[in-house]
């Protein structure tokens, strides 16, 4: 219980700042944060699945979160979350968790790079108390003008400066002695900027609070009516994305905690069905919604916890914070939080992976590119999406290899031999015709087919069209086909 209570509050001071941060990003009030924060210990916590993972608002959900929030609203916010949770719920039920792990890795480093990409983008404004044009792209051909503009502003200077130095405490918080590191990075980062900005009267930009109980919004019929006049294709797709995302973060968390112990392992489908029980909560709430997060889950195991009751425990810390001094809330820089946020976007970029990866795996390192690329052109699930196709074409094309060999035997005038091996695809189909068509016409010709692993119906009609003709021709052909 000692251990479970030290990492428990290890963990509380971790997420803080964090929930706090991801909330402001989002474009939603704070305490909405520290509610899904809540839910994530109390709620997800007790249940089964991984005993050690500790789940909260994420930094890779803020861009889609934003989005959400700036085309249907707030109020729209908790119907997509609570629609997510549910889905969850029932993919879990359907032992869908354990399929998670067959997406593309290059595919989900490229979504995580394309989120930290679209969130340095966006709260680099932040950073300067200055408000984001909105989208990916005009974030990034928006930042000379910020540049221009924060320079010309003491105000903007004095915030960007906060934040700043949040970035760089947090890059530099590793390299401290081991005592000065028993205090988060994230929380030391706010604490100072916070200190300084109290002591010398900054006029600089706080977070906005409004109470926990004051920012808790069931969803309505009202918002459902919202949504559908905004439009019900990207309600579905937010919906969608949201639940992937989600389940896909957290699982993958999942796996990694269990490499961090010695413990049980996780239990997917269990997991799955946890979080959906979290986010349909948060969603009935209208609050973020929830996945498994690496930062706070690897601060618990490296904290000594034992059991699930420090995750729970930690729960219960924020929820005693939100309760007994929400106002503690209004003296944070938001530059700072933005800071910290620009810190985690900068991590979630896989520049070390990507190198390595060019040289050994090309065709995944372009995927991973692409898919982050589409995410800054355009958004999230459309993203993610471009990428997933990309990795199954990479995937049917690299599968669907054939060889084909012609023998002509020792007189050039007599039969040939042609023999395909490997599997015979629609893909590699004008390979396989070309070969064909260039043989001669007059030739009598054995089309051997017995050591195909696969033929699909493409190449079978193509083949069996290509051996008429030839026939017709005054040739003749022979097809040797493999036992059904």
């Amino acid at each position: 219980m000692r251990s479970d209570l030290t990492a428990s509050v290890v963990v509380f001071l971790v997420a803080l700042p964090l929930c706090v941060g991801v909330a402001v990003a989002s474009g939603v009030p704070a305490e909405l944060g520290l509610v899904t924060g809540i839910v994530g210990g109390l709620v997800t916590g007790l249940l089964p699945g991984s005993s050690l993972q500790v789940s909260g608002p994420a930094a890779g959900l803020t861009v889609l979160v934003l989005e959400a929030v700036t085309d249907f609203g707030l109020g729209a916010l908790g119907v997509f979350v609570l629609t997510a949770g549910v889905l969850q719920l029932a993919m879990g039920a359907l032992r869908l968790g354990r399929w998670f792990r067959a997406i593309s890795i290059a595919v989900v480093e490229g979504m995580l790079a394309g989120i930290g990409l679209v969130l340095i983008a966006g709260q680099l404004y932040a950073m300067a108390d200055a408000k984001a044009p909105g989208s990916g792209p005009a974030n990034l051909l928006g930042l000379p003008e910020l540049v221009l503009r924060t320079v010309r502003s003491p105000e903007a200077v004095t915030a960007f400066a906060l934040g700043a130095v949040t970035v760089v405490l947090m890059a530099l918080w590793k390299h401290l002695p081991p005592r000065v590191r028993l205090v988060p990075a994230p929380l030391a980062a706010v604490a100072l900027t916070t200190a300084v900005v109290a002591l010398f009267a900054l006029p600089v930009k706080r977070v906005d609070v409004q109470g926990l109980l004051g920012v808790i919004r069931p969803p309505s019929l009202d918002d459902l009516g919202h949504i559908t006049d905004a439009g019900v294709v990207g309600a579905i797709g937010t919906v969608v994305a949201i639940t992937l995302i989600a389940s896909a973060e957290s699982l993958f968390s999942a796996a990694a905690v269990d490499r961090l112990h010695r413990g049980p392992g996780t239990d997917y489908d269990k997991e799955l069905m946890a979080q959906g029980a979290g986010n349909a909560l948060c969603g009935a709430l209208g609050a973020l919604p929830m996945t498994a997060v690496i930062v706070r889950s690897a601060a618990n195991v490296q904290a000594g916890a034992r059991t699930k009751a420090s995750r729970v425990m930690h729960g219960v810390w924020l929820l005693l914070f939100a309760a007994l001094v929400p106002a503690a809330l209004g003296l944070i820089p938001v530059a700072s939080l933005a800071g910290i946020l620009v810190y985690s976007g900068w991590k979630l970029i896989p520049l070390k992976e990507l190198g390595p990866l060019w040289r050994e795996h090309r065709g995944e390192a372009l995927i991973l590119v692409a898919t982050a690329v589409a995410i800054v052109a355009t958004n999230m699930f459309e993203g993610v999406l471009a990428g997933l196709l990309l990795a199954v074409a990479k995937s049917a094309w690299e599968t669907s290899h054939v060889q084909v060999h012609v023998d002509e035997g020792p007189d050039r005038n007599g039969r040939l031999r042609v023999v395909l091996s490997g599997n015979a695809t629609f893909l590699r189909l004008p390979r396989i015709l070309d070969t064909l068509e260039g043989l001669p016409k007059d030739r009598h010709i054995e089309l051997d087919l017995l050591d195909l692993r696969h033929l699909d119906h493409a190449c079978s009609t193509a083949l069996t069209n290509w051996a008429d003709r030839h026939n017709k021709e005054e040739g003749a052909t022979r097809v040797l086909m493999p036992a059904a």
